[in-house]
């Protein structure tokens, strides 16, 4: 099962279809495409500072309660999705390529994907916390954290067996693979890749 399934058994895609006023097979394929580059953000996140600093960094912004937040049926607070799009990106125009990027391979909207980015990037925070055991302003241990992202990117790029819990295994490769210190080529180029 992938990360787009889970999501959506948990109801994630259903809230944010509702929240932006598409059908729940729009989100689905807006979620398809704009996840690879979402997940590879984590996991540099998790390279530059450890499973434990991104641990740290999901908790701070409000851990597994992020994915409460998007089911609930008040508006989604998407000050704290773009706060973790900042964090796993760096900047605004790397969070505008990635829905730029994702609005060319699946023919919608980019308006519409720039909205759903948040909204997809708090649904995946909020799971890793959930799934961790990390609740809002609440450490886990980190191996929790870490199996869970090893497990969800391991399954997503690999499709063979997961890394161990705790770490991420050969996928550190994966972000930033030509050493040019701008992992936004890599990230593109794995999405390209991932829905291929």
């Amino acid at each position: 099962m992938n990360l787009t399934d889970i999501l959506q058994q948990a109801g994630g895609i259903e809230s944010m279809a509702k929240e932006l006023g598409v059908s729940p097979g729009v989100a689905q394929q807006g979620a398809d495409a704009l996840l690879p580059a979402i997940l590879g953000g984590f996991q540099k996140q998790a390279q530059g500072s450890g499973i434990e600093g991104l641990g740290g960094l999901i908790a701070g912004l409000g851990g597994s309660g992020l994915l409460d937040s998007v089911l609930g049926s008040q508006p989604t607070p998407v000050g704290q999705g773009n706060e973790i799009l900042g964090q796993i990106f760096g900047s605004k125009d790397v969070s505008r390529t990635v829905a730029g990027h994702a609005a060319t391979q699946s023919g919608l909207d980019a308006g519409l994907l720039k909205k759903m980015l948040p909204m997809l990037a708090m649904l995946v925070a909020g799971y890793m916390a959930k799934q961790g055991g990390q609740t809002a302003g609440g450490g886990a241990p980190a191996g929790g954290l870490g199996g869970m992202l090893g497990n969800v990117l391991g399954g997503l790029v690999g499709g063979g067996s997961a890394p161990a819990a705790g770490g991420l295994g050969g996928l550190g490769q994966l972000i930033d693979r030509n050493g040019d210190g701008n992992p936004l080529d890599d990230i593109l180029g794995m999405a390209g890749k991932l829905r291929g």
